[in-house]
């Protein structure tokens, strides 16, 4: 008998199997019924360097170099710790599609990164990128509240659980509320203002910026994270970023707070020193 013959109805038993072991995960939920999304989560991936694909290279700004580009003066001491690692990127589509008036803004910013990311000077992280940073979050969840605790910068998200309508101001981390489809919890956001960005390559936003996350469980110990980004002064489309997200679990499963801007105190005020440190 031909080995195609054979291995085929091996295969499609396997793809049954795996197809009917995810349709048969039940998901803990909460007394009400709904599913629950507590614990402590963390992403694996380098999505905070960069959301699109990117190739590795020597630092995150670089300059000419005799045969290739170097990393800028103020990255060279870092060496191999200031490299930044090759990515497959989580855009659907590979692509962000932004309007041409606003790419060069985009690349000024990646220009610029020493001194114009926030989170080099430790200002909160907004949304989505809170969910990417390489840190862990802790999500509380049960019927009556939805509250998201960030390890970096000590930053928060207490989630309204119906529409409170538009926000009295803009924010860093916007205003959000959550509703569901079916067992996904869905979580709205706006109420931004235009300070933070997307990760450290210098995508951004504008303050019209309108984030829906979708988180779905997909195990004891991993959520299916999507989020739909709406901002039609720069984006010619809605896009969306998809990655898994994994719980942090036995001594790792627990909070420690990266509270980091008491770090960039002497980048932001030491020439305030009436000696300042050489």
């Amino acid at each position: 008998m031909a080995p195609s013959r054979i291995l085929a109805p091996l295969c499609m038993a396997l793809c049954t199997l795996i197809a009917s072991h995810a349709l048969a995960y039940e998901p803990p939920r909460t007394a009400g019924g709904k599913v629950n999304f507590s614990g402590v989560w963390q992403v694996l991936n380098t999505a905070n360097d960069s959301l699109e694909a990117q190739p590795g290279r020597a630092a995150q700004v670089l300059r000419d170099g005799p045969a290739v580009p170097v990393p800028v003066r103020e990255l060279v001491a870092l060496g191999a710790t200031g490299a930044i690692p090759p990515s497959i990127g989580v855009v659907e589509g590979d692509v962000i599609p932004y309007r041409t008036s606003a790419l060069a803004q985009r690349e000024q910013n990646r220009a610029n990164w020493i001194t114009a990311d926030p989170e080099v000077r430790c200002y909160l992280p907004g949304i989505p990128r809170a969910n990417y940073m390489p840190h862990p979050f802790k999500i509380v969840h049960n019927d009556d509240s939805l509250f998201f605790n960030y390890a970096y910068a000590g930053a928060v998200r207490n989630v309204a659980l119906t529409d409170p309508g538009p926000a009295p101001l803009d924010s860093w981390m916007g205003q959000s509320w959550t509703r569901w489809e079916g067992d996904t919890l869905v979580i709205e956001t706006t109420g931004f203002n235009d300070r933070t960005w997307f990760d450290r390559s210098g995508n951004y936003h504008s303050d019209k910026l309108k984030v829906i996350e979708r988180f779905t469980r997909t195990s004891d110990h991993t959520i299916d994270y999507a989020a739909t980004i709406e901002d039609a002064d720069l984006f010619t489309r809605p896009w969306t970023i998809r990655m898994p997200l994994y719980r942090r679990v036995g001594r790792d499963e627990i909070m420690l707070q990266f509270n980091c801007v008491e770090y960039v105190e002497e980048m932001m005020y030491g020439h305030l020193r009436k000696e300042p440190l050489d």
